[in-house]
């Protein structure tokens, strides 16, 4: 094999190929590598920052849920308490109503009771002066055998 001028040539002109793509092309090759690497690196640490933003935002949201929920719980107990008062209290009303109800109705059946009795005596009284004057077959005094009566009907309630 015989090294001809073309042959050293070629080699020269190879190498300086290899010297205007290690000075040039290279570095501007590695500085669009390194920058897409860059970017990539960039979104790679966007996208961990995002779902460490989403898992916070969860967990937040959880948070939120779980005291709304405790809240509208102490809502709810608190008006079952609310409502099991005022049930209470109005049946604490109705007992109070229904117990006056029945006095008011007692007094009143004492009182037409006495009435009652009252006039029973007065028409048992009549009655009698009555029945006397006719087993007397004259006119007695009703005035004084009145006052005779209310005391026998008074007796006769006593005893």
């Amino acid at each position: 094999m015989t090294i001809n001028a073309t042959f050293i040539g070629q080699i020269i002109v190879f190498l300086i190929l290899l010297w205007f793509i290690a000075k040039f092309v290279t570095p501007m090759m590695a500085e669009t590598i390194g920058e897409r690497n860059r970017k990539i690196a960039d979104g790679l640490a966007a996208a961990d920052k995002g779902q460490k933003d989403l898992a916070e935002a969860t967990n937040r949201a959880n948070e939120v849920i779980r005291e709304a929920r405790d809240r509208a719980k102490q809502i709810e107990d608190h008006a079952a308490r609310r409502s099991n008062e005022a049930i209470e209290m109005a049946k604490q009303t109705a007992q109070t109503e229904s117990a006056r109800i029945v006095s008011a109705a007692r007094e009143d059946a004492s009182t037409e009771t006495g009435r009652a009795r009252e006039q029973l005596r007065r028409e048992f009284g009549s009655l009698v002066v009555s029945g006397a004057a006719r087993l007397l077959e004259r006119e007695v005094d009703a005035k004084t055998h009145a006052q005779l009566l209310d005391k026998l009907a008074e007796d006769i309630t006593r005893g």
